[in-house]
């Protein structure tokens, strides 16, 4: 309880904003489902609910005192494996395609709203890990682990639009996204679209979350 009202203390405005900014974005959605009378975007919601698990986690971590070096590798591994699940929704906007032209418009805000709070929160997750992993690793060494972070980010991001594998296939099916993973490691050429895929998001994931780090620390 008192991990709670610290955590709920500490980041009182940080959280509020996200309320507000995920409150809009649901807002939007019942807006887009009564005007074209359509269940088709709900999805959004869940996949906004998987976006703030990694967030949940390393706030969780933030409020905690020094982790032993192995309590800390099964969060980080936890957090690795949900963190996709936060700039996943930007490649939502595929559904954008089945939109009614007429409507189309809303269609993006609401997406792209959905989106955003992902990108956010996917950023401000990135920000607790690294500070977090300042007590451990040092230097370029944390650096260059962040970096790896970004582009395994967008090769997830990849697993789970076009092979459709979730988070939780890791335990439920590991021996299948396991062969599918040493497959394209093992045959680039025959998967050039899960190679340029993850080198290019994992690109603009890594300039948006330098860019935001570097936004953060001047706001400080």
């Amino acid at each position: 309880m008192e991990t709670l009202k610290t955590l709920i203390i500490s980041r009182f405005k940080i959280i509020s904003l996200l309320m507000v900014s995920m409150t809009l974005s649901i807002v939007l959605l019942m807006i887009r489902m009564k005007l074209n009378q359509s269940f088709f975007f709900l999805f959004l919601v869940w996949n906004l609910f998987l976006a703030i698990i990694p967030y949940a986690i390393t706030t969780y971590l933030s409020t905690r005192a020094r982790l032993n070096k192995w309590s800390l590798l099964v969060y980080f591994c936890v957090w690795l494996v949900f963190l996709p699940n936060a700039p996943y929704i930007i490649t939502d906007l595929l559904h954008l395609r089945m939109s009614n032209p007429y409507l189309m418009w809303l269609d993006v805000l609401v997406v792209t709203s959905f989106a955003y709070n992902g990108l956010v929160l996917f950023f401000l997750s990135l920000l607790d890990m690294e500070t977090i992993l300042k007590t451990y690793i040092q230097g370029k060494k944390r650096f260059y682990l962040m970096t790896c972070i970004l582009f395994l980010t967008g090769f997830g991001i990849y697993l789970g639009r076009f092979l459709r594998y979730n988070s939780w296939e890791i335990v439920q099916n590991p021996l299948a996204l396991i062969a599918d993973i040493i497959d394209i490691v093992r045959h680039p050429l025959l998967h050039l679209q899960a190679w340029v895929f993850t080198l290019t998001f994992g690109a603009f994931l890594s300039v948006g979350f330098w860019m935001f780090k570097a936004f953060s620390n001047s706001e400080k």
